[in-house]
């Protein structure tokens, strides 16, 4: 079973993180080496895609589609249950990546990189939660049949 209220926080919450992004977001590269604005764009992304990734949980575990192997299998099973479209599970993988990259600073972190996701793809957290509020509307409608 799906806890729908747990979920609908975590929009909430990457909601109110894309809120932010777009009120600090620079207007050009030049103003993004700001070091501030370089680590306030950082941590943000990184919060809204482990958000991405919590959400993705939740639908996998309250869905039961089984246990994921690894994070990249979230999307994998959400992908393969319709839950989310191809599209959506392939950037739902890149941020991730990018998110390792943040996190553990596994390679040199490409400044131009980070400020189109905080310019210009935000648009890609908007369709993940559209994606996940089609599936919650589509949950709640035989419930609400039942109740009639």
């Amino acid at each position: 079973m799906l806890d729908r209220e747990r979920i609908l926080t975590k929009i909430d919450e990457l909601e109110g993180r894309q809120r932010e992004l777009v009120q600090i977001a620079p207007g050009s590269i030049d103003e993004y080496q700001r070091i501030e604005t370089k680590r306030a764009c950082e941590r943000l992304l990184q919060i809204s895609i482990e958000t991405v990734i919590d959400i993705s949980f939740l639908l996998v575990k309250g869905l039961r589609l089984g246990l994921p192997a690894e994070e990249d299998d979230l999307f994998e099973k959400l992908a393969g249950a319709g839950i989310i479209s191809q599209s959506t599970k392939g950037t739902a993988k890149r941020m991730k990546g990018f998110r390792n990259i943040l996190v553990h600073r596994y390679g040199v972190i490409d400044d131009g990189i980070v400020y189109e996701m905080a310019t210009e793809r935000l648009e890609d957290f908007e369709a993940f939660k559209k994606e996940v509020l089609q599936v919650l509307s589509e949950e709640d409608a035989p419930v609400k049949r039942r109740r009639m």
